[in-house]
């Protein structure tokens, strides 16, 4: 009888040992090609044939040729695509929900709290105006009046109340913004119908709407995944809500913003300032409206959550370890779609392909 077949759709360096360990309980690892990986060098229909027959498919973010529905339904025995890395908006995850196939991402924490250190690092370069000063010295310029830099927190002696941080999503990045953020003084707010008031009040985050936040921010920032309610949730008519000069932070996904919008407020002054990790196009193309802006805008390559010490490898771990409690019948703590759990569970549940 032939070995359960996992397809690594985008293998990671460094996570060898975790497919060594797959392999050792009878799979069959079946590596993918690299250019699937490249924009314009791969395409579904090539992963879907090399994912008949799987069981499994497993690998870190292939935005250039995702997961579609194509892919999904090359085998029947499929019962989870798992991600090394927390997004999953690579993977058609309704389609998955519908055919019971279990979607599992990696949200952990060298991943998420690397974003948020980020996020805040960010915010810091743009309301210090650190970037801007260094281009003064290296031009033969010194102490500009209008790079003066933003006070961030609550001052006793004059009643200065501090900023407003605005978070869309107080998920696990979220929350590690609100407290790399909490001893800074300012006031933090945030929106996500998602979590409980339990979680906004262990954060010590005010809970409001989402046009409250946007009125009310000084800086906005995005922790959220992208779903069809998050997409382009953010562009004219959001900047229009806001403070004029308030400061937008991306490091979620790019289709959350609509670049353009940014790019124009950039231009006329309504946004004081941007730094956006994710784009809509990856790579950004030459010809984004983003480029030539100059220094109210840091672009970043969709890499903050890319560290010296880690680069996915846990994810990858937690990956390996998801996949073979998929495959011997038991459902994975890190499910995405939870609401193909019903489904995978008459589909799969209790079935060990280890003991077939």
């Amino acid at each position: 009888m032939p070995k359960p077949k996992i397809l690594v759709f985008a293998p990671l360096a460094g996570s060898e040992s975790m497919m060594d360990q797959l392999a050792a309980h009878g799979y069959d690892m079946v590596l993918g090609e690299p250019r699937w990986q490249q924009p314009g060098q791969g395409h579904p229909s090539e992963i879907a044939a090399a994912a008949r027959d799987a069981v499994a498919l497993m690998g870190t973010s292939i935005r250039a040729t995702p997961i579609t529905r194509e892919v999904l339904e090359a085998s029947p025995k499929l019962r989870t695509v798992t991600k090394y890395s927390v997004g999953v908006d690579d993977v058609d995850v309704n389609a998955a929900t519908e055919l019971g196939i279990l979607v599992c991402h990696g949200p952990t924490e060298d991943n998420c709290f690397a974003v948020a250190e980020n996020a805040v690092a960010l915010m810091l370069a743009l309301l210090k105006k650190i970037h801007r000063r260094d281009a003064d010295v290296r031009a033969g310029k010194w102490r500009e009046e209008q790079h003066a830099a933003t006070y961030l927190g609550a001052r006793v002696s004059d009643g200065y109340p501090g900023i407003t941080v605005g978070l869309v999503g107080l998920g696990r990045i979220g929350t590690r913004v609100a407290q790399l953020l909490a001893p800074w003084r300012l006031r933090i707010i945030a929106y996500d119908p998602y979590v409980s008031p339990l979680t906004f009040m262990l954060a010590g985050v005010e809970r409001v709407d989402y046009e409250t936040l946007l009125a009310r921010a000084d800086v906005l920032s995005f922790h959220v995944t992208l779903t069809d309610e998050t997409r382009m949730m953010f562009g004219a008519r959001e900047i229009g809500l806001m403070k004029p000069g308030a400061i937008l932070i991306n490091t979620a996904r790019g289709r959350i913003v609509d670049e353009t919008a940014v790019a124009a407020a950039l231009r006329n002054g309504d946004l004081g300032g941007a730094a956006i990790d994710a784009f809509e196009e990856e790579p950004l193309p030459m010809n984004s409206p983003l480029r030539g802006i100059g220094d109210t805008l840091i672009l970043s390559p969709h890499a903050t959550a890319k560290t010296d010490t880690a680069e996915l490898r846990a994810g990858a771990e937690w990956a390996g370890r998801s996949v073979h409690c998929a495959l011997t019948g038991r459902v994975p703590d890190n499910v995405y779609n939870k609401d193909a759990i019903a489904l995978w569970k008459k589909r799969f549940g209790g079935v060990d392909l280890t003991q077939s």
